[in-house]
């Protein structure tokens, strides 16, 4: 029998508030996804095309450890098919997945979870989109090899936030779905997609 264990932890009502302020008329509500088996990072964005957006919702999703991988993976695609269902983004950015990593275990459930969840978006309609780490940093920041902290203090400068999201992960969610809804191809470029950086220098 399927338990239900994960747990998501949204923005705080008053970040919420603030982080709404960023955009007056939204042309497309996008989804980013920073993916894990154990923790996911989604963050809901309002872009307007002009580099001005708003979030939505933010928030983890857990699953339980002790869980076999099976369910787990059943667990993750039903939470996220609740965030899918809730705000029906029009596309959906996933960081995408490298060549190598120091830890292939952690790159090999982290290949699971990501696969479960490109199933869901693709079949809520949306639009799935990969962007390497380097990318959304540089896009972000300027930098394609800023730290997990220079990207939660953009993040925070960007959405006018009181304090830093997170943990990391939620950062990183905001992150790529800003890239995403700025994207005008939503393409990851030939050179990014070859990027050999390993899982912990990733965000």
């Amino acid at each position: 029998m399927h338990l239900r264990a994960s747990r998501r932890r949204n923005l705080p009502h008053f970040l919420l508030a603030i982080a709404r302020t960023g955009s007056k008329i939204a042309a497309m509500i996008v989804c980013g996804i920073d993916p894990g088996l154990d923790t996911t990072g989604y963050a809901i964005v309002r872009c307007d095309g002009v580099g001005r957006a708003s979030i939505l919702d933010a928030g983890i999703l857990r699953t339980s450890p002790r869980a076999n991988l099976a369910d787990r993976l059943v667990q993750l695609a039903d939470d996220f098919a609740e965030v899918l269902l809730q705000w029906k983004p029009a596309a959906v950015g996933v960081e995408q997945l490298y060549a190598h990593y120091k830890h292939p275990r952690t790159a090999i459930q982290m290949g699971h979870a990501r696969g479960v969840l490109l199933a869901a978006a693709a079949r809520n309609g949306a639009t799935v989109s990969n962007f390497s780490a380097t990318h959304v940093k540089k896009h972000l920041t300027g930098n394609g090899r800023a730290s997990k902290t220079q990207v939660q203090q953009a993040v925070q400068s960007l959405f006018r936030l009181p304090s830093m999201p997170e943990p990391p992960d939620l950062a990183d969610a905001i992150a790529i779905a800003f890239c995403c809804g700025n994207s005008a191809t939503a393409t990851v470029a030939p050179d990014e997609s070859r990027d050999t950086t390993s899982l912990h220098a990733s965000f």
